[in-house]
C-alpha cells in the first residue's frame, strides 16, 4: 500500500534544513522501537521522544515543545483524535498527523479535531517519514479519496451502531436484524469497549466525530 505523492519539492523554500522535534504517541512497544529507528535516522529530525498515553504527551509537549506529533488513532483505550484535541489545546502550533493500523477516521473528522493529516502504518517506511516532514513544516497530508470509516467494527456492529443512532430499543434492534435481545446487548457492549464510551449517548457522538456515521 503506498501513500499519497510525498514529492520532497513540495517543501517550501527555506524550510529544507528546518530541524523537527517529532511527538510519537502511541501505546505498542515495537510500534515505538520502529517509528523512532526511522525518524532518529532523518537528518531533519532533531529530536524523536514517545508517549504512551495523553499524560506522557502533554508533559513532554511541555517540556520539549515539538513541532510535529505522531498519534495512534487508539491508544490503549483513549482516543487519538481526543489526545490530538488536548496536545493543541495544550500547544495551538504543534501540528499533529493521525496513524493507524487498522482503523480508520475521515477527512473531515480528523480536521475537526485539529489533525493536519492521517496516513496508515501500512505505508512504506519513507513515505511515512515524507508525511511527518510535511506536517511538521505547516502542509496536510490527506489521502485523496478516502473513504470514511473508523475503528475496526463487524459488518453487524455496523448495522447495531447505525440502528441507535437512529434512536431504535434493543429490542427494536433485534426484531429489525432478527437476533435476539441478547445477543443485540452483546454487540452493544462491544461497540461502547471500541469507541470507549459508557452509553448510547455517547457512542452516537464518537461515531459521528469518528465519520463512522452521518
Amino acid at each position: 500500500m503506498t501513500g499519497p505523492d510525498l514529492n520532497p519539492s513540495r517543501i517550501a523554500a527555506g524550510t529544507s534544513d528546518r530541524k523537527l522535534r517529532v511527538l510519537v504517541v502511541d501505546d505498542h512497544e515495537v510500534v515505538h522501537w520502529g517509528l523512532r529507528l526511522m525518524l532518529g535516522e532523518q537528518p531533519w529530525v532533531e529530536r524523536c521522544l514517545s508517549a504512551r498515553n495523553t499524560q506522557e504527551a502533554l508533559a513532554l509537549a511541555r517540556r520539549y515543545d515539538p513541532h510535529v506529533a505522531l498519534v495512534d488513532l487508539f491508544v490503549g483505550q483513549e482516543s487519538g483524535a481526543e489526545i490530538c484535541a488536548q496536545l493543541l489545546a495544550l500547544s495551538p502550533r504543534l501540528n499533529v498527523l493521525l496513524i493507524s493500523g487498522a482503523g480508520r477516521i475521515s477527512p473531515n473528522a480528523a480536521r475537526a479535531a485539529g489533525a493536519s493529516g492521517f496516513i496508515s502504518k501500512d505505508w512504506p517506511a519513507a513515505d511515512i517519514a515524507g508525511a511527518v516532514r510535511m506536517v511538521g513544516l505547516g502542509m496536510t497530508v490527506f489521502k485523496p479519496h478516502e473513504a470514511p470509516a473508523g475503528p475496526p467494527l463487524s459488518e453487524r456492529e455496523r448495522e447495531v451502531l447505525e440502528a441507535i443512532a437512529g434512536g431504535a430499543t434493543n429490542r427494536e434492534i433485534a426484531g429489525e436484524l432478527f437476533l435476539s435481545p441478547h445477543t443485540v446487548k452483546e454487540h452493544t457492549s462491544s461497540l461502547y469497549r471500541k469507541l470507549n464510551v459508557r452509553n448510547r449517548a455517547e457512542a452516537v457522538q464518537k461515531a459521528q466525530r469518528l465519520g463512522l456515521i452521518s
